[in-house]
């Protein structure tokens, strides 16, 4: 089973390698993870934007060009357009965001000619964590692309979630529906929501995973949390996946990890798509495009 992400650059090595393409790929920190990606043997890479501003940072980090398909365009949002259209044509298994913004990004994916969704497709946001406080790598969602995800979206969402986490070896992903509290409170949403997903759970209705809701997160994470609170479950204390009830409590998580949390490697990805999309942050590490880069190609088809 893989736990850590240097586990997932070893298995990516042992596969044929996916076809990373980057939109608008003109920034340092997009082309530098790129770079380390084709390095480590992970993807082959497609860069699209301007061949200028490219070379430009090429030079700047000591970067060899020629290990890119380079392909020219001088406009961000055509470029956006350009390389899913690479995609589209069979030519790319990864999209990747480089300097555009996250709505530009988007709004390409969405597009009803050109761009990425299948018929009837709910995009989601897919985030994985590997903090040193927790024994195996946690995959959560949506801290980005669903605000305040409806019923159906959250058992989406879960579907998403299982499916990470079976790419990472784990034949029966166990899934926190996660709330403020393990009760039962008919009068929080996420309680009842989180029930009812847990129950469609325990009758197959979401795949082969185990899933338990509601969970307070310290319980999803913390076994002695469970025993103390009296609470018996699969999932307690031992979560592969984290499903939040709404955009802001699975953005905090995220973000509270980054900045507090000495240590942890992360990765971000849109899936629903015809192909995984790396999102992460304009401002996230190279570290974290690389991770993100490694977590499409592993789950690309």
């Amino acid at each position: 089973m893989i736990t850590k992400f240097e586990h997932v650059f070893e298995e990516l090595r042992s596969k044929s390698k996916k076809r990373l393409v980057a939109a608008w790929a003109v920034d340092n920190h997009t082309i530098s993870a790129a770079s380390l990606a084709v390095d480590k043997g992970l993807v082959d890479a497609t860069l699209v934007g301007d061949q200028k501003m490219i070379q430009a940072v090429c030079e700047a980090e000591s970067i060899n060009i020629n290990k890119f398909k380079i392909v020219h365009n001088e406009d961000e949002l055509k470029s956006i357009a350009q390389a899913i259209d690479i995609i589209n044509a069979g030519e790319g298994d990864i999209l990747m965001k480089g300097l555009c913004s996250t709505d530009k990004y988007m709004r390409g994916i969405l597009n009803k000619e050109r761009g990425l969704l299948p018929p009837k497709a709910v995009l989601s946001h897919v985030s994985v964590i590997e903090n040193p406080n927790y024994h195996k790598l946690l995959v959560f969602g949506d801290m980005a692309v669903i605000p305040a995800p409806e019923f159906k979206q959250k058992v989406a969402i879960v579907k998403y979630l299982v499916n990470v986490a079976k790419s990472f070896g784990i034949a029966k992903p166990k899934v926190a529906a996660i709330a403020a509290t393990e009760q039962m409170l008919e009068g929080m949403p996420a309680c009842v929501e989180a029930a009812m997903i847990a129950k469609m759970g325990d009758r197959n209705m979401i795949g082969n995973c185990s899933i338990d809701g509601p969970l307070a997160l310290d319980v999803a994470l913390n076994k002695e949390a469970a025993q103390i609170k009296k609470l018996t479950s699969e999932v307690a204390g031992d979560a592969d996946c984290l499903m939040f009830p709404n955009i802001e409590s699975a953005n905090v998580f995220y973000k509270t990890n980054s900045m507090l949390c000495i240590g942890v490697k992360q990765a971000a990805m849109v899936a629903g798509a015809k192909c995984p999309c790396v999102l992460s942050s304009r401002a996230d590490s190279i570290d974290t495009k690389l991770n993100s880069i490694a977590l499409a190609a592993l789950t690309a088809k």
